[in-house]
């Protein structure tokens, strides 16, 4: 019984070992998933529509809060430039999670908090779809969600 049970216990072992690490090419890719995020919130803050078209994908979609679809990148700068004019609270987005859907493509989570001038602040998420192109990871849809509760 003995010389059954060992093994099996040292294959179980070494599988879930195997499937728990991340790799150093997944590390390597969310420290530059994570720069790319903060790099369109900086570019949204700043309202640099230069930086936006260097990480934003050609075919970018954007799903806001309010419902409105934002398709192509020519319709997601002048509706973040409008929303940033509009509402103008310091907007501040915490990555949450990350899930490799390839080794091409990502769906990022984010808290996206938004506190506006009267100290009042907007509690949502956002979902980031990031794929590579060539080295470079770009933005590919965002989704916004504004949560019924206090989540």
């Amino acid at each position: 019984m003995k010389s059954v049970l060992i093994p099996l216990i040292l294959l179980i072992g070494f599988t879930q070992a195997g499937f728990a690490q991340t790799s150093d090419k997944q590390k390597a890719d969310s420290n530059e998933i994570l720069q790319l995020i903060n790099h369109y919130s900086a570019a949204r803050d700043s309202r640099d529509t230069v930086l936006l078209r260097q990480i934003l994908t050609a075919d970018v979609d954007q799903l806001v809060s309010s419902g409105e679809w934002r398709n192509g990148i020519d319709a997601a700068i002048k509706g973040m430039l409008n929303s940033s004019s509009s509402n103008s609270g310091d907007r501040k987005l915490t990555m949450e999670k990350i899930r490799f859907l390839s080794e091409h493509a990502a769906l990022v989570d984010a808290r996206y908090i938004i506190s506006n001038p009267d100290q009042t602040m907007q509690k949502m998420w956002s979902s980031f779809v990031v794929v590579r192109n060539k080295k470079n990871w770009q933005i590919s849809a965002i989704r916004n969600m504004l949560p019924t509760s206090g989540n």
